[in-house]
C-alpha cells in the first residue's frame, strides 16, 4: 500500500501550484520615441516661426495622439504624418500666419527632422547596451524619424531595430502593436520591457504582457486609472542601474 505524503511534502506541492512563475528577465528594452527619446520642446518654436502661438504645439500633439487612438479603436488607421498635417490645417489660425497654410504645415512638420534627444539619452543608451540587452524602438510615427533622431546623436549603433506601428496594423497602446514588436524581435512579450514617458503607453504594454518602466523625468504623479509600471525611474541611466541589478 503506497505511503501517504507527509505534511511538508503536501505543503510544498500546494505552493508549487499556487506560487506565480517568476517572469523572465527582459532581454529586449523597447523604447517609445516621441518625447521618450526625443525632446519635443523645440516644436513650440516652429509654431512661433509661422506666426502661431507656441502654446498651440502641445494642443496639436495631444490632438494628433487622440485621433490616432480613435482610428485604432474604430479598426482603421492613418499615418502619423497625415494626421499631423490635417490637424495643423484645422488648428493653425490661417489669417495670422506669416506664410501660406501649406508652407506653415510643412515648416512645422519638418521640425521632427531636427529634434534633439533628451540629455539623459546618450549616456543612458550606452549604459543599457552595456547590460547586454537588445535595444529596440517602437514608435507611432515613422521609423525614419527615429533613425534620424538617433543618427544626429550618434547613437544608431546602440539600437538593433527601429520599428513603427505603420507595419503593425494598429497604433500603440493596442496590444497588436506590442505583439508585433515581440514577433519582430523573436521573443515573447514577457521578455521585453517597454520604456516610455507616457502612462497610456506603459498601461497598454503591461496589458499586452510586457514588463514596463515609466520614465518620469518631471517628478509627476502616475494616473491611478492606468496599470502601474513595474519600474519608475527619473532617467535612462537610472533605468540601466535598476535593470543591472534585476527588474524585481
Amino acid at each position: 500500500m503506497p505511503s501517504r505524503p507527509d505534511a511538508a511534502t503536501t505543503a510544498r506541492s500546494a505552493a508549487e501550484l499556487t506560487d506565480p512563475v517568476p517572469a523572465p528577465t527582459p532581454a529586449v528594452v523597447l523604447f517609445d520615441v516621441n518625447e521618450t527619446l526625443s525632446d519635443m520642446a523645440p516644436m513650440a518654436t516652429r509654431f512661433e516661426d509661422v506666426g502661431a502661438s507656441p502654446a498651440l504645439a502641445a494642443t496639436w500633439f495631444a490632438s494628433l495622439l487622440r485621433d490616432g487612438f480613435a482610428l485604432t479603436v474604430a479598426g482603421a488607421r492613418a499615418p502619423f504624418a497625415m494626421i499631423g498635417a490635417e490637424l495643423l490645417r484645422t488648428l493653425l489660425p490661417a489669417d495670422e500666419l506669416d506664410r501660406s497654410l501649406d508652407a506653415a504645415v510643412e515648416h512645422i512638420l519638418s521640425g521632427f527632422g531636427a529634434l534633439p534627444v533628451h540629455p539623459d539619452v546618450p549616456e543612458g543608451l550606452r549604459a543599457l547596451a552595456a547590460t547586454g540587452r537588445r535595444l529596440v524602438t517602437l514608435s507611432n510615427g515613422s521609423a525614419s524619424v527615429a533613425e534620424g533622431l538617433l543618427a544626429r546623436a550618434a547613437l544608431t549603433s546602440y539600437v538593433e531595430r527601429l520599428l513603427s506601428v505603420e507595419d503593425a496594423g494598429a497604433w500603440k497602446p493596442a496590444a497588436a502593436a506590442y505583439t508585433y514588436a515581440a514577433a519582430q524581435c523573436g521573443v515573447q512579450t514577457q521578455e521585453m520591457v517597454l520604456v516610455a514617458v507616457h502612462p497610456w503607453d506603459v498601461d497598454g504594454a503591461g496589458r499586452a504582457g510586457l514588463r514596463t518602466a515609466w520614465l518620469n523625468r518631471g517628478g509627476m504623479s502616475y494616473p491611478a486609472h492606468f496599470r502601474r509600471p513595474d519600474l519608475e525611474v527619473p532617467s535612462l541611466l537610472d533605468l540601466a542601474d535598476r535593470l543591472g541589478s534585476g527588474l524585481d
